[in-house]
């Protein structure tokens, strides 16, 4: 068998779809509608959005996470101003530069072990304001779940809002995985988004669940002027959106997001109990959503990785990311474990 359709850790993308997903998009396969946005499907799935991030939200619908965040941004930004983030961030490191050729902008970035930032880190970036031979810090953007597995309390999104609101900054947050941060910290989504001051959000879906499809959503009012421009320039306007919106509503339908979610996260925390317990394994991070990160030695990792397909993530210190998805099985992280006890074992 190729590793690569193995079911394994590399990333919750490798997932497939969930099929009540593919059920309602083969639902809305049927007749004509109009399309570019204007269809009932997406009405309905705008309508969805507002309940859960607020009345006020406003809701463009893209075809992946990148677009989501850079075309996102492009819309808040002028050439001149700069955006702060953590240095593991998506946009910084697998993004390809995007950021800086769509929006035209400087991206700054704060190192940070945990993949979370704070004001305190922020700082340093915030001097040359009005002065025309710097660039001009505009926006901040955190991502949750971090990159690192980590998660943002409300508490402290809001008290990073605050602080980059006082500074009349914007913040931007990458919810790639919103739906395993939601599930981790048992609140509603509105309540570490819009009720924390985001002012812009990138709604994941395809991480959990989806089949492509993410949702920019703007949470605070004034945001949004000719933006619909931006997006068709950006390429990002899809003319069957239906098959974008039907996603989303299945997605929230009977919390098929929260189950999905809830159950990566389970089994990240299964697979990081199972993996302490091996001597000579340790964990680099706390498991706070479906991301395990670890050290293995080298040797083992790639006799490891002839059977299972996982990632580095520092090859200098010998860490390596595992992520659970919504189809994980305990069989999967069973079979891995063994694996990896009985390599170290012989290893040693």
């Amino acid at each position: 068998m190729d590793l690569k359709t193995k079911r394994g850790f590399a990333s919750d993308n490798n997932a497939g779809v969930h099929p009540d997903i593919l059920k309602e998009m083969q639902r809305v396969n049927e007749g004509h509608t109009v399309g570019y946005g204007a269809d009932r499907y997406t009405r309905e799935a705008e309508e969805l959005f507002r309940i859960i991030l607020g009345h006020e939200t406003e809701i463009f619908f893209v075809f992946n996470g990148t677009a989501a965040n850079v075309i996102g941004l492009t819309g808040i930004m002028r050439p001149w101003n700069s955006v702060i983030m953590a240095s593991s961030a998506h946009i910084e490191q697998d993004e390809c530069g995007a950021a800086e050729k769509f929006t035209g902008c400087k991206v700054l970035t704060v190192d940070t072990t945990d993949g979370k930032i704070d004001a305190g880190m922020i700082s340093k970036h915030l001097h040359g304001i009005g002065f025309e031979h710097h660039s001009q810090p505009r926006v901040v953007s955190i991502t949750q779940v971090t990159e690192m597995g980590t998660l943002y309390t409300p508490a402290e999104i809001s008290e990073l809002a605050e602080f980059v609101h006082k500074n009349d900054m914007l913040l931007h947050m990458d919810g790639a995985r919103l739906a395993n941060a939601a599930a981790a910290l048992d609140v509603p989504f509105r309540e570490f988004t819009s009720d924390a001051g985001v002012d812009l959000l990138s709604f994941g879906g395809t991480k959990n669940g989806l089949m492509y499809g993410e949702a920019i959503c703007f949470l605070k009012p004034g945001l949004t002027d000719d933006f619909k421009y931006i997006r068709k320039q950006g390429m990002q306007l899809a003319s069957k959106m239906r098959f974008i919106s039907a996603q989303f509503i299945a997605y929230f339908r009977n919390d098929l997001w929260l189950r999905n979610a809830a159950h990566a996260n389970s089994m990240a925390d299964i697979l990081a109990e199972k993996i302490i317990g091996i001597p000579g394994i340790a964990l680099t991070q706390q498991v706070e959503s479906n991301g395990v990160f670890v050290t293995i030695p080298h040797p083992v990792a790639d006799k490891l990785r002839e059977h299972y397909f996982f990632y580095p993530w520092n090859e200098a210190s010998s860490e390596y990311r595992l992520m659970t998805s919504w189809d994980t099985r305990e069989s999967d992280i069973t079979g891995f474990t063994r694996l990896l006890e009985k390599l170290m074992a012989e290893f040693k």
